[in-house]
């Protein structure tokens, strides 16, 4: 019997584990923190063996192979004793996809990845298509695949780090939303690694898939420079009309035409608005006629999608005040959206971990929107000196509570109160839900 180690506990370990169980390999879970209740206990119940807080080296060593989650970077430690003895290392796509017979609409992008997929999802489960979610968000494809690998499409949310594991694993159709500063700390700050790893979400494509892209994105057209892909290309792009393009935007309407066999609908029809979810949409309506979905539908569901917890989700209006929740912009583009959809003065909430942010990109959106700066974080002196120059107040805090109530305070009727971090959760929150979960229960007790 075969050994396969899987360091990591979360989701797609223990998905893995599962499978890896059921195909008769001898497993072992491995994580170096404390796991979560709910996973120790679907791995007791399936008789699956696991260690947590720390890793038995000499066992880990003793693999055939590993899978290993996608938050471990390459440079541990562990990795490059493995990479040494020539074990191969992999993600738990990879492994799922060994097992899979069903055909993937993989999705990456630094922003959009996740509203994209759910409208994907919506779209072809309205249509009649038996499909799956899976990837970064929900359950993982490993532990679908073992519950019988039911669907004939499952779409996928693919994060970089994701790509990075995967080598024979293929897409059917490909999308890549767009490549903007994130993650760099993983990467070597340097951009182009980092879209390098985007990019390998078209690896093993052939002449008969496709690869749906952001005509508009520079390090996209950068990057697709230098690597070579057999798939059918489906740019779409709101800035530019030319033949090549699946779909794009003009006169107040949307044209998506990926086959030559166009349909429209206006912009104000859409159920996201914004400049980012015209791309999410175009995106969704693309692969959504490639597959064959009646036009009729399509315009439908992207008209009556309800888009997701943590992004821009207003929860409530205080006295006149608007409270909305973007804790799912981990990243300063996320947040220049954010900041390019707001019609009144913003009381803007952000901080957090810095991800190697460059904040220049927002200076002009700053100054033009926001009023007050509130930051949170336990490190904020790089946010204060990047928009002391240009904000009104800068107030400092540390909990979440008094971050809404010093953000209430500072703000008037007709203001907006914006969380809308530009930095990742883990400093004072277990996670981005986390944080937006403690914004709309402080909104709640103003």
């Amino acid at each position: 019997m075969k050994k396969l180690i899987v360091l990591g506990g979360g989701e797609s370990g223990v998905g893995a584990a599962l499978l890896a169980k059921q195909k008769d390999w001898d497993v072992f879970v491995s994580d170096a923190g404390a796991l979560k209740e709910k996973y120790k206990n679907v791995l007791l119940n399936n008789d699956i063996l696991f260690e947590e807080k720390g890793h038995s080296v000499d066992q880990i060593l003793a693999a055939d192979e590993v899978v290993k989650s996608p938050g471990i970077p390459d440079s541990a430690s562990l990795i490059v004793k493995l990479r040494e003895k020539g074990i191969p290392v992999i993600n738990e796509l990879e492994f799922a996809g060994r097992y899979s017979k069903a055909k993937f609409i993989g999705i990456t992008g630094s922003n959009g990845k996740t509203t994209t997929a759910l409208l994907m999802h919506h779209i072809l489960q309205r249509a009649g298509i038996n499909v799956g979610l899976a990837g970064n968000i929900g359950k993982s494809l490993a532990a679908i695949v073992a519950e019988g690998d039911k669907y004939e499409w499952v779409v996928l949310e693919i994060s970089s780090f994701q790509l990075d594991g995967m080598y024979d694993f293929k897409c059917d159709i490909a999308m890549l939303l767009n490549i903007t500063e994130d993650h760099l700390d993983r990467y070597e700050y340097d951009l182009m690694k980092y879209a390098r790893a985007k990019m390998r979400i078209t690896q093993n494509q052939s002449s008969d898939d496709w690869f749906i892209y952001n005509e508009d994105d520079p390090v996209t057209r950068e990057v697709m420079k230098t690597i070579e892909s057999k798939a059918k290309k489906a740019p779409f792009s709101i800035k530019q009309n030319h033949e090549g393009l699946a779909a794009f935007a003009n006169d107040n309407k949307i044209t998506i035409n990926p086959n030559k066999n166009q349909f429209t609908m206006t912009m104000q029809e859409l159920a996201l608005q914004g400049k980012h979810n015209l791309y999410n949409s175009m995106a969704s309506g693309i692969a959504a006629r490639i597959l064959e979905v009646r036009k009729d539908l399509i315009r439908e569901c992207l008209s009556d999608f309800q888009n997701i917890e943590h992004r821009l989700e207003l929860v409530n209006d205080v006295y006149g005040i608007s409270f909305i929740n973007d804790s799912k912009a981990t990243n300063v583009n996320s947040t220049w959206y954010a900041l390019e959809s707001m019609n009144q003065p913003v009381v803007w909430i952000a901080g957090g971990v810095d991800k190697g942010n460059d904040y220049t990109q927002l200076d002009a959106m700053v100054k033009a929107k926001v009023k007050t700066l509130v930051c949170l974080g336990k490190d904020n002196a790089k946010l204060i000196e990047a928009f002391g120059p240009y904000v009104e107040q800068i107030i400092e805090v540390d909990t979440m509570r008094e971050a809404v109530y010093k953000a209430y305070k500072a703000g008037v009727k007709g203001d907006a109160v914006l969380l809308s971090p530009a930095c990742a959760s883990f400093d004072l929150f277990d996670d981005y839900e986390d944080r937006g979960r403690q914004f709309k229960e402080a909104v709640r007790n103003l």
